[in-house]
């Protein structure tokens, strides 16, 4: 199975923990990334173990901790998302009160599908999704510029996207 490895330094200095995985475990979960929808079975078989270790190893996986869930990637054009939009967000003061309070109100934004911290001059990036710009438009002034906090929102409308990978990279080694 698999263990915890002792705390580690991660890059801002806090202290945090990781897993370390078999070689096992690093399959289910290279799989299962790849497709959610595998059956246990399937999943066993591929990873060379029966059924039921294979579900105690998924199980085990879950409540760890290492897979936090099972979606399906939506095609947001056949949804009417025809849009995608990043902003770059500057906030006023960066107190842990205010930066909690934005991250609060960005949560019941819908349309906003990604928020990211950034170290330097930008506060935040969003990644947010429109059916089209007049939407978008509406998000940005009603939304996400009336958010406490905001000094600045800079936008960049999406042409196309190159790569789109979800999860992780996850070797067997």
């Amino acid at each position: 199975m698999f263990f915890a490895k002792p705390m580690i330094e991660s890059f801002g200095g806090e202290r945090e923990s990781r897993m370390a995985f078999d070689r096992i475990d690093r399959q289910i979960l290279s799989l299962l990334q790849e497709d959610g929808r595998m059956t246990n079975v399937e999943l066993a078989e591929r990873v060379g173990l029966t059924a039921p270790p294979c579900l105690r190893r998924v199980r085990a996986l879950e409540e760890a901790g290492a897979i936090r869930g099972y979606h399906a990637d939506l095609d947001p054009v056949s949804l009417g998302f025809g849009i995608t939009i990043f902003a770059l967000v500057s906030l006023r003061s960066q107190a842990e009160s205010d930066l909690a309070a934005f991250e609060e109100h960005i949560a019941g934004i819908a349309e906003v599908r990604e928020c990211h911290m950034l170290n330097g001059e930008i506060d935040f990036i969003l990644k947010i999704v429109a059916t089209d710009l007049k939407s978008f438009q509406e998000i940005l002034t009603t939304k996400l510029t009336t958010a406490p906090n905001v000094t600045s929102v800079k936008t960049s409308l999406t042409i196309r996207t190159a790569k789109q990978m979800p999860g992780i990279p996850v070797s067997e080694l």
